[in-house]
């Protein structure tokens, strides 16, 4: 097999784009290569996803030449081997006319506003080549961090970046390593946070399947700063890709020297596992993670202590999520003046964000903190699909708070977000239109925290489980005078009672809906109406005799026989009867049947 390659076709075999029928293209590529004699001169590399296009079907790059074609299925590769990497033609009807959401280096270019640090890798390497990191000045950071600095100068340069934690809390970086560093004591840990539990989030996914090694050397850099010798990398079990590709990278790092016992030919010994979680919410929160990895139930323990004082087994302990370690490199490249000169006073660098929801452009960003909602959702995100009016973002996951048209112009960094009402988080944004329900959609984010408790204090778990049944009440035509003022009083005891950060937040999606929409509170309650027609219960069918033309097929599909009316006569609806299922009104093909 040849050294070098004369092109190299990069795959997205991401979850979703493998739902589509990516591996049937990656096997159907190598039996191609293989019939025309091109398996020595063309590599298939398997990398994340690629653009917002995987929902045109599977897609590929083929560089040097940077042609990205979407849309290729099994029949379609032959036609594209032959052309292409045999005859060297495009394949004209499968090239995609936009920019693909690629690295911004000589291998493509970012989308317009987007500054790519945490991904700038992403998609533009095979991530299981410990060579191709190499080659992009991987390893370089931590040979100069042992070989070069003192422990201290590490934390130092990391203080002076300004980097923030990016896992939600946004405490600073450099002085979590500083509190671990100066406690005396000769075993100490640091974990990566790899469970990623939010709806809709997908950030450090992305990082451990396409840039695995990032996250192992700003781990052994970290260790090296605070004077551990044994780090773990806690990923959900979900995540079947990322923990097979940290596990590749591990053992290619340790068999060139990169990890284990005196790397670069210095006293410094760092080692790595992986460990898994059984996707629990609440192991996203640092004493809950520390929990589950000793061996036990995942819940939380009252803070102080601080891991980096007493965590995994009792030893001084640093947890950083994944988009905090991959900072960490590029800052002992570039220095911290050139990282803290990106972004805002308090907030520097960029932050990665998946975009989900009611959005043209779904899929994961990187930007620069500062920039406003409105340049993310409009200048990137490719505003709202079907000409639908914008009604609010969530941001910062289920925890986070839901900011309306008025906050568009709000930089999106820790600081700023936070005095909207809303959070940072991990980096969740879900998008809503003029067509949700912001009653049910605070429902749907209380019920996902309420069934992610872990139960252990009675605020949470009790607490949650009384608002959900208001809610559920509520979209259910059930509302009673009171509810609302109920729902408040609940949220602030939750609040202020619950152990950890968990419990403290769940209510925000209902206080930052109950703050700007409570409009759509009352109507629910007092007028038993829901104005985006979303709950079904409160939901009311009705024929328009001037449409109806007494085709029968509506009474034909109603499931309680609750539609009467003579053949080519208007028909009526028993609303005492109705169970609102709606299938009276996708049944008409005139329009006759309306939803009031």
């Amino acid at each position: 097999m040849a050294e070098y390659y004369r092109s190299y076709v990069l795959v997205a075999a991401d979850r979703e784009s493998l739902a589509k029928g990516a591996g049937a293209v990656i096997n159907e590529l190598h039996k191609a290569l293989k019939r025309y004699d091109l398996q020595d001169e063309i590599q298939i590399i398997e990398t994340s996803r690629l653009s917002p296009s995987v929902q045109r079907g599977p897609e590929l790059i083929v560089y040097p030449e940077g042609v990205h074609y979407v849309g290729v299925y099994e029949r379609d590769v032959d036609e594209l081997v032959q052309e292409h990497l045999l005859k060297g033609r495009r394949l004209e009807r499968l090239i995609e006319v936009t920019a693909p959401l690629a690295a911004d280096t000589e291998l493509g270019p970012a989308k317009p506003k987007e500054t790519r640090i945490v991904l700038r890798r992403c998609g533009a390497i095979d991530p299981e080549s410990i060579e191709d990191y190499i080659m992009t000045d991987g390893y370089v950071a931590l040979g100069r961090a042992v070989t070069e600095m003192t422990p201290q100068q590490v934390i130092d340069e990391i203080l002076k970046s300004g980097l923030r934690g990016r896992g939600g809390a946004g405490f600073p970086t450099g002085k979590k390593w500083q509190f671990a560093a100066q406690v005396n004591n000769p075993q100490k840990y640091f974990i990566c946070n790899g469970d990623e539990g939010d709806p809709g989030a997908f950030m450090d996914r992305r990082v451990m399947e396409s840039d695995p090694h990032a996250v192992l050397e700003g781990m052994a850099i970290g260790g090296y700063a605070i004077g551990a010798n044994q780090g773990y990398i806690y990923v959900r079990a979900e995540y079947p890709v990322a923990v097979r590709r940290l596990n590749i990278a591990i053992g290619q790092a340790k068999q060139m020297g990169l990890l284990g016992q005196n790397i670069f030919g210095s006293n410094f010994s760092f080692d790595i596992e992986v460990r898994m979680g059984a996707g629990a919410f609440v192991c996203g929160e640092e004493t809950a993670l520390i929990a589950s990895i000793e061996g036990g139930r995942g819940e939380p323990r009252p803070k102080p202590p601080f891991p980096a004082v007493s965590g995994l087994w009792g030893k001084p302990t640093v947890i950083n999520n994944v988009e905090t370690i991959a900072n960490i490199t590029p800052i002992l490249l570039n220095g911290a003046d050139w990282y803290a000169s990106i972004g805002t006073e308090k907030s520097k660098g960029t932050k990665t964000f998946t975009l989900a929801g009611k959005i043209r452009n779904s899929g994961l960003i990187e930007v620069p903190m500062g920039i406003t909602l409105r340049e993310i959702l409009y200048d990137i995100g490719g505003g709202i699909p079907d000409g639908k009016k914008f009604k609010g973002v969530q941001t910062g996951g289920p925890s986070g708070g839901c900011l309306t048209e008025k906050f568009l112009d709000t930089p999106v960094d820790f600081d700023s977000l936070i005095a909207a009402g809303s959070m940072m988080g991990s980096g969740g944004m879900i998008i809503m239109d003029e067509d949700t329900c912001m009653v049910d959609m605070a429902r749907f984010f209380l019920d996902f925290c309420q069934e992610e408790s872990c139960g252990k204090c009675v605020p949470c778990r009790i607490g949650t489980r009384k608002m959900l049944d208001i809610l559920e009440r509520i979209c259910n035509g059930e509302g009673e005078d009171g509810d609302i003022e109920q729902l408040e009083y609940l949220a602030t005891q939750i609040n202020t009672a619950s152990l950890c950060m968990l419990g403290k937040t769940a209510p925000n999606p209902v206080l930052s809906t109950l703050k700007h929409f409570r409009h759509e509170y009352e109507a629910h309650i007092y007028d038993k109406k829901c104005p985006s027609k979303v709950c079904k219960a409160l939901l009311r069918y009705e024929v328009d005799p001037e449409k109806c033309v007494g085709c029968t097929l509506c009474a034909r599909r109603c499931p309680v026989n609750c539609i009467s009316g003579d053949r080519k006569q208007p028909h009526v609806i028993n609303q005492a009867l109705c169970i609102h299922c709606g299938q009276c009104f996708n049944a008409c093909r005139f329009d006759a049947v309306i939803v009031a």
